[in-house]
């Protein structure tokens, strides 16, 4: 049922940022400041290179200026442990070239299978918008590491 709801939403954002006229879409594109769209992720290997994650995120327009609603899915990879693919929801504030994103866990599309005991903790982020394509800056969840966010050109989400 969630992800019904989620794709439905999805989709009904999609239509209404087709509505909202290309004028607008013209007038952002290029433009460092419109951080709006798909972006992928990938962290550097962290818990002494046995992780990494990887993903997406999804940035749509909020009523509050600088704040942007955000869905995160979440892939990590541990020698140790196996993997873990998360859906989350988020809220991303910028602040000049800073970006904040902080995550809720939706749901767990796919548990560790060897990290009995073990909670799953939000991913949040700190970022640096670099250029109209690149944020760079930390994860900041049950470990830490450098991660970049590269924005997704293709058309693809």
């Amino acid at each position: 049922m969630k992800r019904l709801r989620h794709a439905l939403l999805a989709g009904l954002t999609a239509i209404a940022a087709g509505l909202g006229g290309t004028a607008q879409a013209n007038e952002n594109q290029g433009d460092p400041s419109d951080i709006l769209g798909t972006w992928t992720f990938t962290t550097k290997p962290y818990r002494g290179g046995d992780c990494q994650m990887s993903g997406t995120m999804v940035l749509s327009p909020s009523p509050e200026k600088g704040v942007y609603a955000c869905e995160l899915t979440a892939i990590e990879k541990c020698s140790m442990w196996g993997q873990s693919v998360v859906m989350q929801s988020c809220t991303v504030r910028r602040f000049g070239d800073q970006v904040s994103v902080r995550s809720y866990i939706e749901e767990m599309l796919e548990v560790k299978p060897q990290a009995e005991g073990l909670v799953y903790v939000p991913d949040n982020f700190a970022l640096t918008v670099q250029s109209e394509n690149r944020m760079y800056g930390s994860l900041i969840s049950a470990a830490t590491a450098p991660v970049e966010f590269i924005r997704n050109l293709d058309g693809i989400g």
